[in-house]
């Protein structure tokens, strides 16, 4: 039996790199799993992959950013799990520029994808997560749920390149933080985890060809080059970037019932690096 059996987890952005680690890890512990990815490909292989270790998951997929998807995506839990447990908002990507530079549709496309799409889940979660928990209160029983919210040590200390997701990560800590106190009184943890340097398809490095995906018919370039990757490892303690299973492993931190007395906190995965 894992820490999480029974549980009702949502993670976005999860058919790969962190998200995916995180889903799976979730999935290790018992709990049972909606997945969400922009591309239904990915998002399909890791429910099936959930369902190959013994749990049990969906996919929700599409952008988080969409209208109607929050209201999708938590009613997918509650109709087929008929629960709703643990939200980790995770899914985004980066689409940076020095600020003379940026564009009203880039600052708008972070804030969107890393600040207003978890809001609007967690809105659409608020109505079933008070009636699961008046319930449980009617019961007798007193219930934790987790938020788990994807920050950024640049939504700490900025980077530069990076106004409009430094601005969105930023804010989400105030949402993490505003939402600890209103929903307290429901036995919800709300906390935030921000990440530091990950290894990822985002954060791999640049090589002759800039590699880009696409979002939403955007061709969006990925990648750190090389020399910067070199100095950010020279800069973390530990002496290297995290592995997405690493970063899932913070995650979890805030998932698992050790947590039930924290909420409202940031916790910073990232080797040490602190700038």
């Amino acid at each position: 039996m894992g820490k999480l059996q029974g549980k009702v987890a949502l993670v976005t952005g999860s058919g790969r790199g962190i998200g995916r680690a995180i889903a799976l890890k979730l999935a290790s512990e018992g709990a049972r799993v909606v997945v969400n990815d922009l591309d239904a490909e990915p998002g399909d292989a890791v429910a099936a992959e959930i369902q190959a270790m013994g749990s049990d998951a969906i996919a929700i997929n599409g952008s988080v950013s969409e209208a109607g998807f929050a209201d999708r995506f938590v009613g997918a839990a509650v109709e087929k799990f008929g629960g709703l447990d643990i939200i980790v908002n995770n899914a985004g990507y980066t689409w940076d520029s020095t600020i003379q530079k940026m564009t009203d549709e880039q600052f708008q496309a972070m804030l969107d994808v890393h600040l207003v799409a978890p809001f609007r889940i967690l809105r659409a979660a608020a109505e079933p997560i008070r009636i699961f928990a008046k319930k449980e209160a009617e019961a007798g029983q007193e219930v934790f749920r987790k938020v788990v919210n994807i920050s950024s040590i640049a939504g700490l200390y900025g980077n530069a390149g990076q106004a409009s997701y430094s601005s969105a990560k930023a804010s989400l800590v105030g949402l993490t933080r505003t939402l600890c106190k209103e929903w307290g009184r429901y036995k919800v943890n709300v906390n935030c985890v921000a990440f530091g340097l990950i290894n990822t398809r985002l954060t791999q490095p640049i090589e002759a060809q800039q590699k880009t995906i696409d979002v939403a018919g955007r061709d969006i370039k990925v990648g750190v080059q090389p020399q910067m990757l070199d100095a950010m490892a020279r800069m973390i303690p530990l002496g290297r970037g995290g592995t997405p299973e690493e970063a899932a492993d913070a995650v979890y931190l805030f998932c698992s019932p050790e947590s039930n007395y924290v909420s409202g906190q940031v916790l910073v995965c990232g080797g040490g690096l602190i700038l």
